[in-house]
């Protein structure tokens, strides 16, 4: 999508927008509006979104008018902003939007694109096709690594000590280490999950994910 066509983050392409429950790592149950942008250059083979991949299928929309959506019926008063990869857009105009009107802002990313806006939470779910970069690391308040196959369980470590090696540190904007989730790739889940409890016996830093919401049949 063309620089223009964004005007800075002044638009974002709106894939969809719609109130539920969080469904995965560590805000599970908790309610919050979603904001979901179109745009992915990770492809992930098993993602449930590919219809965000590509932004031209979805018009851009003014941030204000995002904004005005998101605070005037949301009595939770949290947005996550989510995709297909938002960080692919300057998020400036609408993480301020979003926090002059006193709402909490979540941000779910690959971290695969430079970071932009101010958020309450980042949570970091990197992928091995196109790893984040190296800046990523230190924004994560929750990592969360989709497991589908063992190779991925390696991955899930290197990720955890990247993490690991930036908590704390100066270039850390944290003061507490990131929380470590396994989540199973969803139409593997059956294989994946005894990796998973196994994983986490051996190394109890790490606890486990759901996509819970497709249990309880919500978006």
């Amino acid at each position: 999508m063309s620089s223009s066509m964004i005007n800075n983050g002044q638009t974002l392409p709106l894939v969809e927008e719609f109130y539920t429950l969080q469904g995965e790592g560590a805000h599970t149950g908790r309610a919050a509006w979603f904001i979901r942008l179109g745009g992915c250059d990770v492809g992930c083979s098993w993602c449930d979104a590919k219809e965000t991949w590509n932004p031209r299928l979805h018009p851009p929309v003014p941030v204000a008018e995002i904004v005005r959506r998101a605070t005037a019926d949301n009595p939770s008063r949290a947005v996550v902003v989510t995709g297909g990869e938002p960080l692919i857009y300057p998020l400036d105009a609408l993480c301020d939007g979003l926090r002059a009107a006193g709402i909490e802002t979540f941000l779910e990313t690959s971290g695969s694109h430079p970071f932009s806006g101010t958020w309450d939470w980042v949570c970091l779910s990197p992928k091995r096709r196109q790893p984040p970069l190296d800046g990523a690391w230190a924004r994560a308040d929750e990592l969360k690594v989709i497991i589908e196959e063992p190779d991925d369980i390696i991955w899930a470590g290197e990720c955890a000590a990247r993490v690991g090696a930036v908590s704390g540190g100066a270039a850390c904007p944290h003061t507490r280490a990131a929380q470590l989730f396994l989540q199973p790739e969803w139409s593997r889940r059956e294989e994946a999950m005894p990796l998973i409890v196994a994983h986490i016996k051996q190394n109890p830093r790490w606890r486990s994910s759901l996509q819970s919401h497709k249990y309880m049949r919500i978006p």
